[in-house]
């Protein structure tokens, strides 16, 4: 098995989830979404069969992203 220690004594897994902000705490959340985040949500959406509302910031694409990727079983 593969040592996963950063040799702090922490499981690098563990720092990667720490690491993860919640959309609501980014400071450029009232951005536009990315051209990456934009094509994705886009893919998901149409796999779901759902509309991409316009206007969306970075934060709710992120957010949208996250409640399609569970509807559609990608990302786990």
């Amino acid at each position: 098995m593969a040592d996963r220690s950063d040799g702090s004594g922490t499981d690098r897994a563990t720092n990667a989830q720490a690491a993860i902000k919640d959309p609501d705490e980014w400071v450029t959340g009232a951005e536009p979404p990315t051209a990456a985040q934009e094509s994705y949500l886009h893919t998901l959406a149409r796999e779901a069969g759902e509309e991409v509302p316009e206007g969306l910031t970075k934060a709710e694409a992120s957010r949208r992203i996250d409640e399609l990727q569970a509807e559609t079983g990608r990302g786990q």
